[in-house]
């Protein structure tokens, strides 16, 4: 028996006939890594149990209508004396009816059984893995691999990240408490919202598209985000653009975007961006309830989940889409209807570093790309070679052209909301933050009356 349903097949083989049926894992379409969405696990587990659960039911109505047959088989029982081909051929009939009723019934109840079976295999699997994953403990292929990227790259590849964060990343609001103590610059404070600019654009509304307008908003300045209008029949829709962390304001404090706008990604759940860009939209004319998209890179693409795990933000607009490339989002849970697409690279540590691997989920898509990737000595690569952004462009390009069912239907969703893209307006904000104040040092007079009194 084949069973398809919404992209998920598995083989069922009749009883005695050997062979069953297993679940895949993740898919690949070339150096694209597949997991998550439609064709992911979790949603195949969603579906088993679903289909087990309609197996049981036709069970039952086949054993009412079992037992009916065997009903009408003894009301003709009587007539077994009658002429051969009539009373017991009547008989025998109805009784190869039963039979036959009855194969079909235990053949679905096998098969539910064995749905159960395996979903419950693989939890169990999957609960042990997390175990010896706790404990540093991984497979020999991701062990030669974390040695071969290292060698390749001289960075930490994203496994060897997420083994080394651990669960240090349960103490992120702890750890952000200390840093702010310890640097006054990092603790956030709600930025300034200015707008600086309205322009034309020709938009391209594919996944690469969207990250290109990440470059530019970054070229654009430091501080910056944008908010782009689309309209399609009509109909308006929104795209917040934001852009990774900028190394340059680290010290200043007042660039969101700069080292404390991780700590408050991570720790304070980007409460002063996302009301920063609540702030934009309004001042962008997006009217309640409007469509919106957040795309974001590396430190933005943790604003831009947070944004859409945001219930005073769900409550003014309706966010639909949400794009990172090579942000640490895994312990940021969007609401279901919400569809996500998170682009990674093999070779990036950053996504690693918040200590686990993104769910497995139907509205969550992980596309990771494994291409190896070289460094040669004395090349720049930032953060290596695995984050550039230009590097993720590349693999939205590769999305966009797949055939893959699970990537046809999360980019099919952009599409719906976005359209093809073209004609829009897109409207720069900048966002900054008043410089912490320094840390008053006394004077030397000061310090002597200081002295002075303590040693009464």
């Amino acid at each position: 028996m084949l069973v398809r349903r919404a992209g998920l097949m598995a083989d069922l083989t009749p009883s005695g006939t050997g062979g069953n049926f297993q679940l895949p894992g993740p898919a690949r379409d070339g150096s694209l890594v597949i997991s998550g969405g439609i064709g992911g696990i979790t949603f195949q587990l969603e579906e088993l149990a679903s289909g087990a659960e309609r197996l049981d039911g036709l069970a039952s109505r086949l054993g009412a209508i079992e037992g009916e047959v065997h009903r009408i088989w003894e009301d003709l029982c009587p007539y077994q004396n009658e002429p051969r081909t009539t009373g017991t051929a009547a008989l025998l009939s109805v009784w190869d009816a039963k039979d036959s009723v009855q194969a079909v019934r235990t053949e679905f109840q096998r098969i539910s059984s064995l749905v159960r079976d395996c979903r419950r295999d693989y939890e169990k699997a999957e609960a042990f893995a997390r175990t010896w994953r706790s404990l540093g403990v991984w497979s020999p292929q991701e062990e030669l691999g974390k040695h071969a990227d290292f060698w390749r790259t001289g960075f930490l590849n994203g496994k060897a990240a997420e083994m080394l964060a651990g669960k240090s990343v349960s103490t992120m609001p702890w750890a952000k408490t200390l840093l702010e103590g310890a640097i006054p610059a990092l603790k956030p404070t709600p930025p300034t919202v200015r707008q600086e600019e309205s322009i034309p654009i020709e938009l391209d509304s594919s996944p690469a598209g969207l990250l290109e307008r990440i470059r530019l908003i970054d070229a654009r300045g430091r501080g910056y985000i944008e908010v782009i209008e689309v309209a399609d029949d009509g109909r308006k829709a929104y795209v917040v653009v934001i852009p990774g962390t900028q190394m340059e304001d680290a010290e200043s404090g007042t660039n969101p975007f700069d080292l404390g706008g991780i700590a408050e990604g991570l720790g304070s759940k980007s409460s002063g961006v996302n009301a920063s860009v609540l702030e934009a939209l309004q001042s962008a004319g997006a009217e309640k309830g409007s469509p919106v998209v957040a795309v974001g890179y590396s430190q933005g693409g943790i604003h831009a989940m947070n944004l859409a795990a945001d219930e005073l933000f769900r409550s003014e607009y309706d966010m639909k889409y949400v794009i990172t490339a090579g942000s640490p989002v895994a312990l940021i849970t969007p609401p279901d209807d919400v569809t996500t697409l998170h682009l990674e690279h093999r070779t990036d540590w950053v996504p690693g570093s918040e200590g686990s691997p993104n769910p497995d989920a139907r509205n969550q898509v992980t596309v990771t790309m494994s291409d190896d990737l070289y460094v040669q000595t004395g090349e720049d690569v930032g953060l290596g070679p695995g984050h550039s952004l230009s590097g993720y462009q590349e693999g939205a390009r590769l999305v966009a052209a797949s055939g893959d069912p699970t990537l046809v239907q999360s980019t099919g969703v952009l599409g719906g909301v976005l359209g093809a893209g073209g004609a829009a307006t897109a409207t720069r904000f900048s966002l900054s933050r008043p410089k912490a104040p320094s840390p008053a040092i006394p004077s030397p007079d000061a310090r002597v009356r200081e002295r002075a009194l303590g040693g009464r």
